[in-house]
């Protein structure tokens, strides 16, 4: 029995507190030796790539391969133009994708998708009050278009979501400008898909969105937009910030503004299409599969070589690479060309549908969709176990100096297999410009840069070969 006032009273009071503490963790047990082995066993796996990697990279860099995605993507772009969803081009695209492949040497097939098919028409805005002025614009894909006499309106400008429903009582009968800020695409261009609709609530007969973008040469930039459902289809399109802002201004003084727009915009019955799909089979387990992918369909604006001709190109690159060095993995390495990404990602959603039955042999899946620029990191979605194996495999990067592993693998044709635990990967690259360009007619070849591309090749070829050769798949 303790004793009150000894010692082995105070020594029982201290343990009994040490373990009555509710905020205290437990107590640290040994660590698992087992998983410091198998951690051990990945960084050698992986460590035995190196020279394997060094040969993709200098291949695809310094060697016969260098500049070889830069000049396919060009007599791409320079033969097709834009290839918008539902377009003869787009089908002139895939067909040129599909012979150039299999001429190169590889198993090609195509898979069939229903698309969108939207139609631009001819579309005019014009400020006639306080002084006459031209507006660049363009149309949003799915809008709806205006009668044949056009839309004359007077003008409300404001600059978000929340100033619109503050003068919900101005909007009946006019013509919305939104003027909001540029914070970051992902979270701005809710202003293009729901612009519309919001604004049609409250009884306006059109809107006008600045273009999601920050930074413009007069430049409008287009996109697609979603109508919420029973909620009217008013007429939508996308203008320059320059406009955007000088209608504010006048705004501010009091002015009356008003707007005569006309867009011949319609939407007709869903296309034939193609996801385009090329493979070199895995040696080993043929059935499971590391995706590479970029989409074909562009907007109906400049030639679409950064969004995605570069990053459909890069996907290619990565099968003549592996071909070229006479290497063939465990695995399958499948390039996929969606068809109809634009639209929401149509070609993507409908390639899952389609294979989600076998979910369990796609090993990772990747998708290049921002840009084809200088790459700084692999993004990465998958399990801390497999973030683990990806950790080891970017260091092999580390002649293209690009051995950061992020967060966050994007791209949105392969989201069906990331929420469905797929382990997924996107490039990360200096993408500052990429939004300046983005859906504009500048998105052409000037954009492109021939080192920039061979740098891309390397990082995609390099991951995607090694990941798909290891002998286990990526945990789930």
């Amino acid at each position: 029995m303790a004793q009150k006032d000894g010692l082995p009273f105070l020594l029982f009071m201290f343990l009994s507190m040490l373990l009555s503490q509710s905020d205290c963790g437990p107590i640290a047990g040994p660590v698992d030796a087992s998983d410091t082995t198998a951690q051990k066993g990945i960084v050698e796996e992986v460590a035995n790539y190196r020279d394997v990697a060094n040969k993709i990279i200098d291949l695809a860099v310094y060697g016969a391969a260098q500049n070889r995605s830069y000049r396919r993507l060009s007599k791409f772009t320079d033969t097709i133009g834009n290839r918008v969803s539902g377009s003869h081009n787009l089908e002139m695209a895939i067909d040129y994708m599909f012979n150039a492949t299999k001429e190169d040497g590889f198993d090609v097939h195509l898979e069939p998708v229903k698309i969108p098919h939207w139609v631009r028409g001819k579309e005019s805005a014009e400020m006639i009050l306080p002084r006459a002025k031209n507006l660049a614009m363009l149309g949003l894909g799915s809008s709806v278009g205006t009668p044949p006499e056009g839309i004359e309106a007077q003008v409300l400008v404001v600059k978000s979501f929340e100033e619109l429903k503050q003068r919900g009582k101005e909007a009946e009968g006019k013509i919305v400008v939104f003027n909001q800020p540029f914070v970051n695409y992902d979270e701005t261009v809710a202003y293009r898909s729901k612009g519309a609709s919001e604004a049609a609530k409250l009884g306006a007969v059109a809107t006008l969105i600045r273009s999601i973008t920050p930074f413009s040469i007069n430049s409008p930039h287009t996109g697609w937009q979603d109508y919420e459902v029973g909620v009217k289809h008013i007429p939508t399109a996308c203008i320059t910030i320059e406009d955007a802002e000088l209608m504010w201004r006048m705004a501010q003084r009091g002015q009356v503004i008003v707007v005569r727009l006309k867009m011949e915009a319609k939407t007709l019955p869903d296309a034939d299409s193609f996801n385009t799909v090329v493979e070199i089979k895995g040696w080993q387990y043929p059935d499971q599969v590391v995706l590479l992918s970029g989409h074909l369909d562009s907007w109906d604006v400049g030639e679409g070589a950064m969004d995605d001709g570069g990053g459909a190109m890069i996907s290619w690159e990565v099968l003549s690479l592996i071909r070229d060095l006479g290497l063939r993995p465990r695995r399958t390495l499948r390039t996929v060309f969606w068809t109809a990404e634009e639209p929401g990602g149509i070609g993507g959603q409908q390639y899952f549908d389609q294979h989600k039955v076998n979910l369990s042999n796609f090993n990772m899946v990747m998708e290049s969709d921002l840009g084809t620029f200088t790459p700084v990191a692999l993004q990465f979605t998958g399990t801390p176990a497999a973030r683990k194996v990806m950790q080891e495999v970017v260091k092999l990067l580390a002649p293209i100096n690009a051995t950061t592993l992020e967060t966050h693998g994007e791209g949105t044709d392969i989201s069906p297999f990331i929420n469905a635990g797929v382990p997924a990967a996107s490039l990360h690259v200096e993408d500052s410009r990429y939004f300046w360009f983005h859906h504009t007619e500048g998105d052409t070849m000037t954009v492109q840069n021939p080192h920039e591309m061979n740098l891309c090749s390397a990082l995609w070829a390099v991951v995607a070969y090694v990941v798909a050769d290891l002998e286990s798949m990526l945990p789930r």
